[in-house]
This record gives C-alpha cells, structure tokens and sequence, in this order.
C-alpha cells in the first residue's frame, strides 16, 4: 500500500536479517549508503568501513543498509548465517536486510529503482549507491571505490546534521 507523503523511491517496508521492519519512508530526508554484500567475496572486508562509517555518522542522520545477494555466487548462506557472520565477523551495527537479488529481473523492487534511476546495476558485491535527501540525487560506486573514501563522504557530509 503506497504512502502519500513517501517519495516513490523511499515506498518500500524492509525485513532485516532479524526480522525487523524498515520504513524506508522514515528516512526520506537523510543521506543512505545502500551496498550490496557477501560473506565470501574480495571485498568482504569492507564491512568494516561500512561499520566505521554508520557508528561515526548514524547520530547525524547517515543511514547504512546492506543488501546480502548471491547474484555473484559469494553468499551461499541463508538469513540466520549471514546475520552471525556479519556480527561475529565485522561486529556489523547497521540494518543488513534479507537475502535478495540486486541484478536482472529478479532483483528486488527497491534495486530495480537505484538500477532506473542511475543507470547502474551492481556489476559485483560491495557496490554502492549513495541516495542524497529527498531522493532527487542518487549516485552509484564501482566495488573497488571504499565506503569511506573521501569521493563518497564528499557526497554525504553535506547532507549530515
């Protein structure tokens, strides 16, 4: 059911790993790092900047969401063995949503609109997309571009409260 006051980009209810809801409503008017993620891929080890990042900058409004897949053959778990790796592992804070897809038809209804409106689908894990408030800027990071580099928190700072 659509939400009158949501921007068509954030009308989307999210399932954490834990089962938590997500409004992504709720965070219309604040930046959002949203990236794709796997347990077992190169890049793994950007959870812990992705991690960094939201501890330093959830107070002043940055929301990090992470979106485990295995469109890239690197997370074979299920919900339960993605959510103890990513908190045993890299101690992971911010909300990692359910298992989807991010690429092709399949891809899940949030993905399709980031892939539409940047004209980027996720080429593999860790790719990022940095959604500006309100939604009119969204731009999108190869998986070699880390979460905190200094291209994406240029970005995002101005946006912080």
């Amino acid at each position: 059911m659509a939400n009158a006051a949501c921007l068509e980009l954030y009308n989307h209810q999210l399932t954490t790993l834990q089962g938590d809801k997500i409004n992504l409503c709720d965070y219309q008017d604040k930046p959002i790092l949203v990236v794709n993620t796997a347990s077992k891929c190169g890049f793994t080890p950007q959870f812990e900047a992705l991690e960094g990042m939201y501890s330093k900058y959830k107070d002043k409004g940055l929301l990090v969401i992470g979106f485990p897949s295995n469109d890239f053959r690197q997370e074979p778990g299920d919900n339960k063995q993605i959510g103890d790796f990513c908190k045993m592992t890299y101690a992971v804070k911010f909300p990692m949503m359910t298992k989807s897809s991010v690429t092709g038809a399949n891809a899940n209804p949030f993905y399709q609109q980031l892939i539409a409106k940047t004209g980027q689908t996720p080429k593999w894990n860790f790719y990022k997309y940095v959604i500006l408030p309100g939604g009119k800027e969204v731009y999108a990071y190869g998986s070699l571009i880390k979460p905190d580099s200094a291209e994406i928190l240029d970005k995002i700072k101005p946006s912080l409260k």
